[in-house]
């Protein structure tokens, strides 16, 4: 998000002034984003407004002087939020894929739609009973660091060779059995890293084996995708 682009934000929102919670939903950003955005409207000249006081953001400077916005700088506002899940899912499977005992990464949930603002991002793994699951659970922390950035979650569920759900990634970097009470996998610890609160979270056998889109070692489609997932995964086709 940038400083145009809120500017033109504030623009394109009805009156009565806006009031940063309403851009936040608008761009899908955090609250901290927006406030330092109006921050440098205001020491730019663009906007003038009275601390403390609910909406009172007045515009100072027409929409003419603002400079034309960069679709990849604002990774177009409106989509922001499902852009920026993909870009999340783009760098982890690339991170992902070469593991040793990675199976295959496929994708599910709303993400696989034309949903305007998912809510998070679901991810299967299919790994080998021996893998270490400790690169995994690195990359994993990462794309749900990254989703939470913008107010938005992710998961990573796990899958074995044979189709079974065996459960979640752990969130957590100290994964060992009494770190915390909290903890409701049914064998913490047993595995590394591995989540299995099963009578918490389950999925279809039938979603395991064919989910929605596989996109490695290679890419399946099993439904009509959105544009911007196409273009994402035509991005990790190009790659290959």
């Amino acid at each position: 998000m940038s400083v145009p682009g809120v500017h033109r934000g504030l623009h394109e929102t009805e009156p009565p002034s806006p009031a940063e919670a309403d851009l936040q939903c608008y761009f899908g950003v955090s609250p901290p984003s927006v406030h330092n955005m109006i921050l440098g409207l205001e020491r730019r000249g663009l906007i003038a407004r009275t601390p403390g006081r609910a909406r009172s953001i007045e515009l100072l400077a027409p929409l003419s002087v603002v400079p034309p916005l960069d679709w990849k700088s604002t990774m177009d506002t409106r989509a922001g939020p499902r852009r920026q899940l993909l870009e999340g899912l783009r760098r982890f499977v690339r991170a992902v894929g070469p593991m040793a005992g990675v199976r295959r990464i496929a994708v599910l949930g709303s993400i696989v739609t034309d949903k305007p603002n998912p809510k998070d991002i679901d991810v299967l793994v299919v790994v080998a009973d021996d893998a270490d699951l400790t690169p995994l659970a690195t990359a994993s922390r990462r794309l749900q660091g990254h989703a939470q950035s913008f107010n938005r979650g992710a998961d990573v569920f796990l899958a074995d060779e044979r189709g079974t759900f065996i459960g979640r990634m752990c969130r957590w970097k100290d994964c060992r059995p009494g770190v915390r009470r909290s903890c409701d996998a049914l064998h913490c610890g047993r595995r590394p890293f591995l989540h299995d609160d099963l009578d918490a979270i389950s999925l279809n056998a039938s979603v395991v084996q064919s989910p929605p889109l596989t996109l490695w070692p290679g890419v399946e489609r099993r439904v009509q995708l959105p544009p911007d997932l196409e273009e994402m995964v035509a991005a990790l086709e190009h790659a290959v």
